[in-house]
């Protein structure tokens, strides 16, 4: 189904499951209050607002200044390209920094411990028989 295809698309790009619904349902449906998409995908407020301002930070949805406020999803395209500009950004500064980042992962020494403590161990369902 193409709808569970973009679904997993945003999981992918983390948007949360709440998250993601909300802005299938503002991209599709443009410019709606926060009572109506809590009343259309069933949620409520303390589901909705939080998830509401998490894509406010991301910068996937806008909001207006009248009351009650009216939110809006940006187009999925840019959504996209958001997204994309953002992992080649983490790609670049890795590579950037590749040579220095496995230098201090050689200079890592962890030290050997003597860990001389008692253990046992729990089994549990069937008997276990030890010959």
């Amino acid at each position: 189904m193409p709808e569970e295809r973009v679904f997993k698309t945003l999981n992918g790009l983390g948007f949360s499951d709440i998250e993601a619904q909300i802005y299938i349902f503002l991209s599709k449906k443009g410019l709606k209050k926060g009572r109506d998409i809590s009343l259309a995908l069933k949620l409520n407020k303390q589901q909705l607002y939080p998830s509401l301002k998490n894509l406010q930070n991301k910068g996937i949805v806008s909001v207006t200044l009248e009351h009650p406020a009216h939110f809006s999803a940006i187009p999925f395209e840019k959504v996209l390209d958001l997204y994309l500009k953002t992992k080649m950004e983490v790609v670049k500064r890795i590579q950037q920094s590749k040579d220095q980042i496995l230098n201090d992962w050689q200079s890592i020494v962890i030290g050997m411990t003597d860990d001389s403590s008692e253990k046992f161990m729990v089994f549990e369902g069937k008997t276990h028989c030890f010959y």
